[in-house]
C-alpha cells in the first residue's frame, strides 16, 4: 500500500477544507489535480496573472472562483493557499496568509535565506496555523524505505552520506538566474532537496561544519555570488561525527536527464535511493552488503504531489502549527551556510 492509499483510507470522514490556489502554472496545477483527486480538500479560488494558467486550472475545478491577488484569495474565507509562485514571493505570501488566519502549502524554498523562511515558521508558530513545504522526494516509497531502515538500525549507525542530483536540463523562467530573485542556482532550487533528505534520513542530528564549492559554467564563484552557481558540492560534517556530500547541478554533461541519489553507509551495509533510467520520476531502494545488492522498492510508484495531499489531509482533521515546521529553518541554514552568508 502506498502513502497515497494510506491517506485515502480515512478520506470519507474528515470535513473538506476550502482551498485557494496562488499560481497555477505546471507545479501548481499539479499539485491542485492531486490534492483534489485525494478528496481532501476542494478548490474554492485560483489566482494567477496568466489567463491561460488559469484556464486551464479550472478545468479541474469548474465552480472555483477566479482572482487576481492573494489579497482577493484572502477575503473569499479560505481555511488554506497553496502557493506555487517564483521564489522571491514565497515568504511574504506565507506570511501574509498566516497572519490571515490562513494555512499554508507553499512550494520550496519557502524563503531565500533562513532568516525569511524563520520569519514565516514563526508567524505560523504564533498563528496556530498549518504550514507545509513541497520537499516531496520524502514522499517516495524509496525514500520513506531508506529512511525507515535507517531508522530501525538495519546498517548500524550512519557514518557517511553521499547525495547527488544533476538535471542535464536547467530553469526556463529567468527569475531562477537572478540572485535577489531566487535565493540561489541549482543549491536553492535541487541542493535543498538533498539536505533536507540528508537530515531527515539521520533524524537531524546538529551540523558542526559546513563548506561549499560553487561554479556558474565551469568558473568558482566565491561568497554571496553577483550571479547563480550551475554546479556545486558542498560536505556537511555532523557532531555525531558522520559526513555527508552533495553535489548538484543544472545542465550537467552526465549521459542522461537526470541523475538522482541519495546512499547511506554504515558498517553493516548501505542504503541507496536512486533513480532509474534518468528518470525524474522513477525510483528504487537498494540495500548494499559487500559487493551483492538487494532490491527493497521499485516502481511505480505515485508520489507526485503526495506532500501536498498530506499536508490537505492534516489540514482537514484539524490540525493547526507542528513543530516539524521548524525543521525547515534547519534546511535553510544549511543552504545559507553553503553559500557563505
Amino acid at each position: 500500500m502506498t502513502v497515497l492509499d494510506q491517506m485515502q483510507r480515512s478520506n470519507a470522514t474528515l470535513k473538506r477544507p476550502r482551498l485557494g490556489f496562488l499560481g497555477v502554472g505546471w507545479i501548481g496545477r499539479q499539485r491542485m489535480e492531486t490534492v483534489l483527486a485525494s478528496g481532501y480538500a476542494e478548490a474554492a479560488a485560483i489566482a494567477d496573472p496568466s489567463p491561460e494558467m488559469t484556464a486551464a486550472a479550472k478545468e479541474m475545478a469548474p465552480y472555483a472562483e477566479t482572482v487576481s491577488s492573494l489579497d482577493e484569495l484572502l477575503e473569499i474565507g479560505l481555511d488554506g493557499v497553496v502557493i506555487a509562485t517564483p521564489s522571491a514571493l514565497h515568504a511574504a505570501q506565507s506570511i501574509e496568509a498566516l497572519k490571515r488566519g490562513v494555512a499554508v502549502f507553499c512550494q520550496k524554498p519557502l524563503g531565500r535565506t533562513a532568516t525569511e523562511v524563520e520569519e514565516v515558521v514563526r508567524t505560523a508558530r504564533e498563528a496556530d496555523r498549518l504550514l507545509g513545504v513541497d520537499l516531496s522526494y520524502r514522499f517516495t516509497e524509496a525514500m520513506r524505505c531508506v529512511r525507515d531502515s535507517i531508522q530501525s538500525g538495519e546498517i548500524g549507525p550512519v557514518h557517511a552520506a553521499e547525495l547527488v542530483f544533476h538535471n542535464a536540463y536547467g530553469p526556463d523562467k529567468p527569475w531562477f538566474y537572478q540572485p535577489e530573485l531566487s535565493g540561489g542556482g541549482c543549491v536553492m532550487d535541487l541542493g535543498i532537496h538533498l539536505v533536507d533528505l540528508a537530515l531527515w534520513a539521520l533524524d537531524f542530528p546538529a551540523v558542526a561544519q559546513v563548506s561549499g564549492n560553487l561554479f556558474s559554467e565551469g568558473e568558482r564563484l566565491g561568497a554571496n555570488p553577483e550571479r547563480v552557481e550551475d554546479y556545486a558540492v558542498a560536505t556537511l560534517e555532523f557532531e555525531t561525527g558522520a559526513v555527508a556530500r552533495i553535489a548538484c547541478s543544472w545542465r550537467l554533461h552526465a549521459g542522461c536527464d537526470a541523475e538522482i541519489s541519495a546512499t547511506f553507509y554504515g558498517r553493516n551495509g548501505a542504503l541507496c535511493f536512486s533513480n532509474v533510467g534518468g528518470s525524474f520520476y522513477d525510483f528504487k531502494a537498494e540495500r548494499f552488503t559487500g559487493t551483492s545488492r538487494q532490491t527493497l522498492i521499485s516502481p511505480p510508484d505515485a508520489w507526485g504531489g503526495v506532500a501536498a495531499v498530506d499536508w490537505a489531509r492534516r489540514l482537514a482533521a484539524g490540525s493547526g502549527f507542528s513543530a516539524a515546521a521548524e525543521d525547515y529553518v534547519k534546511v535553510a541554514a544549511v543552504l545559507d551556510r553553503i553559500y557563505g552568508r
